[in-house]
C-alpha cells in the first residue's frame, strides 16, 4: 500500500499529469458555468414564450368582454397550449371560465393594476393535477362593469423540456470532460517524450562519457532549443573536463622532473658516498625545492581562480610603484638592463598582490629572453592604463601569440626548463589582467617581444 500511495505522489508531480488536472479543471467548471447559464437562457425563453402566449390569450378574452360578446363558457384555443381562462367580476364571481373549469373559485385572489397585465408564477391551482402555472391577471371595462381576465398556462412543457437539457448536459458534459483529459493527457505526453529521452540520454552521461550528445528533435521548437542547449552545456563540461585533465597532468609531470632529479642525485651521492660533494647535493636540492615551491604556488593561485575562491577586496592602487618595484628586483639580478624612463604615474582599483604578481610573471618572462635590455611603459588616460613591456630578444612569432597565455605552454622548452620556468607565468598573468577587467596582448615590435597590458583607469 505505501509503495502504491508514493507511485501515486510520484505520477500526480509530473509535468503531464498537472497539466491534464489543470486543463480538466479549467474546462471543467467552463463546463458548469456554461451548462448553468444555457439551461437558465432555455428555460427563461420558454417562460417568455409561455407569458407571450397567455398574454395574447388573455387580451382576446378582454376584448369580447368589452364588446360585451363574453359567453359563459369560453373555447379551449386549438392549439391547445393547455392555457386555461376565467374572467370574474368585481364582487369575485366567476361570469365566464373555460369549458371543465369550476365556477365557484376565482384563479386568484390578488388584482391587477389599471396599468397592465400582471404576470406571476403561481401553484396548486384548483384544476387538473396541479404543477406550475404562469398567470397572467388583466383588467377590462364592460357594459356590466369592470371584470378581471385570468389566463393560466402550464409550465409542464417548459419543465420537461428543461429536465431533458439537464439530462442531456449530464451525460454530455463529464464525456466532454473526460475527452479533454484523455486528449490532453496524450498530448502531454507526446510533446514531452523528447524531452523524456533527454532527460535518459542525460542521465547515461558520465565523466567517462563526456563526448557524447542528446539527440536533437527535428521541430524547430522549445524542446529542440532545450537539446542544443544541452548540448552546448555537454561541450563546455567537455572542454572543462579536459582542461582540467591536461592540467593534472602536465602539473604532475613538471613535478615529476625535480623530484626524478633530486632522487637521482641523492642516490649516486649514497653510491658514492666517498667522491660526493655533499655541499653540491644541498645546493642542487634547494634549487629543485624552490623551483617545486614556485611550482606548487602557481598550481594553487590557479586552482583557486578555476573554483571561484573569494579574493580580498580591491583598493585603490600606484601601479607605477609596483612597475617601478619589480623594475629594480630584476636590475639587481644583474642580467639585464631595464629602462624604466617611460614609466609615469598610474593609479587602477584592484588587488595590490595578484597586480604584483601579474607584473612580475611578464616582467620575468621579458628577462628569461631578452638579449641585453628590456624597456618599459607605464601611461594613463581618463579611461584606462596601458603598460608596455618589451625585450630585445628573438620574439614571437603571430601563430604562437595567442598560445603562449595557455598553461604550461614553453616556446624554447629547454632554455625554459634549466631557468627555472614552469609554462604558468603569462597564463597566471591573463588570469589576473582579466580579472580585473583588462586585457594583455602581444603586438608587433620591430625586434623582440611587446606585451601590452591595458586597465580600468581609476
Amino acid at each position: 500500500m505505501a509503495a502504491d500511495r508514493n507511485w501515486r505522489r510520484v505520477r500526480l508531480t509530473t509535468v503531464r499529469a498537472r497539466t491534464t488536472i489543470a486543463a480538466t479543471m479549467v474546462v471543467g467548471a467552463a463546463l458548469v458555468v456554461t451548462a448553468v447559464s444555457l439551461v437558465v437562457f432555455v428555460r427563461g425563453s420558454l417562460v417568455e414564450r409561455v407569458d407571450a402566449i397567455a398574454t395574447v390569450r388573455a387580451q382576446d378574452v378582454a376584448a369580447l368582454a368589452r364588446q360585451g360578446s363574453l359567453p359563459a363558457e369560453l373555447a379551449v384555443e386549438a392549439s391547445d397550449d393547455g392555457s386555461i381562462s376565467q374572467v370574474v367580476d368585481g364582487s369575485g364571481r366567476v361570469v365566464a371560465a373555460t369549458a371543465g373549469l369550476r365556477r365557484d373559485q376565482s384563479l386568484a385572489r390578488f388584482r391587477p393594476s389599471r396599468q397592465g397585465p400582471e404576470v406571476r408564477t403561481v401553484d396548486g391551482l384548483p384544476l387538473g393535477e396541479g404543477g406550475s402555472y404562469r398567470l397572467i391577471a388583466m383588467s377590462t371595462e364592460t357594459p356590466a362593469g369592470p371584470v378581471i381576465v385570468y389566463v393560466a398556462a402550464s409550465l409542464s412543457p417548459v419543465d420537461d423540456a428543461t429536465d431533458a437539457l439537464q439530462g442531456a448536459l449530464a451525460i454530455g458534459a463529464p464525456l466532454l470532460l473526460a475527452l479533454v483529459a484523455f486528449t490532453t493527457w496524450m498530448v502531454t505526453g507526446r510533446t514531452l517524450r523528447p524531452v523524456d529521452a533527454i532527460r535518459v540520454e542525460v542521465a547515461d552521461i558520465s565523466e567517462r562519457s563526456l563526448g557524447r550528445r542528446v539527440s536533437v528533435p527535428p521541430t524547430d521548437d522549445e524542446i529542440s532549443r532545450l537539446a542544443d542547449t544541452m548540448n552546448m552545456m555537454l561541450d563546455r563540461l567537455d572542454a572543462a573536463a579536459e582542461r582540467q585533465r591536461r592540467f593534472v597532468a602536465d602539473a604532475s609531470h613538471e613535478l615529476q622532473t625535480p623530484l626524478a632529479a633530486a632522487r637521482t642525485d641523492l642516490e649516486v651521492a649514497l653510491a658514492h658516498p666517498e667522491s660526493t660533494s655533499w655541499n653540491d647535493i644541498a645546493a642542487d636540492l634547494l634549487v629543485a625545492n624552490r623551483r617545486m615551491e614556485r611550482l606548487v604556488r602557481d598550481l594553487l593561485f590557479l586552482a583557486r581562480a578555476d573554483a571561484g575562491a573569494p579574493r580580498t577586496a580591491a583598493r585603490p592602487v600606484d601601479l607605477d610603484d609596483i612597475v617601478l618595484a619589480e623594475a629594480a628586483r630584476i636590475r639587481g639580478g644583474g642580467t639585464v638592463r631595464v629602462d624604466t624612463k617611460a614609466v609615469s604615474a598610474a593609479a587602477v582599483v584592484g588587488r595590490p598582490d595578484d597586480l604584483t604578481r601579474a607584473v612580475r610573471n611578464v616582467l620575468d618572462n621579458a628577462e628569461q629572453h631578452a638579449s641585453a635590455l628590456v624597456h618599459v611603459e607605464l601611461s594613463s588616460d581618463d579611461r584606462s592604463v596601458t603598460l608596455v613591456v618589451q625585450d630585445d630578444g628573438p620574439g614571437i612569432t603571430p601563430e604562437d601569440r595567442t598560445r603562449i597565455f595557455e598553461r604550461f605552454t614553453r616556446l624554447d622548452d629547454d632554455r625554459s626548463r634549466r631557468t627555472g620556468g614552469t609554462g604558468l607565468g603569462l597564463a597566471i598573468a591573463m588570469e589576473i589582467i582579466e580579472a580585473h577587467g583588462g586585457s594583455i596582448v602581444v603586438e608587433d615590435s620591430v625586434r623582440g617581444a611587446r606585451f601590452v597590458i591595458r586597465l580600468p583607469a581609476s
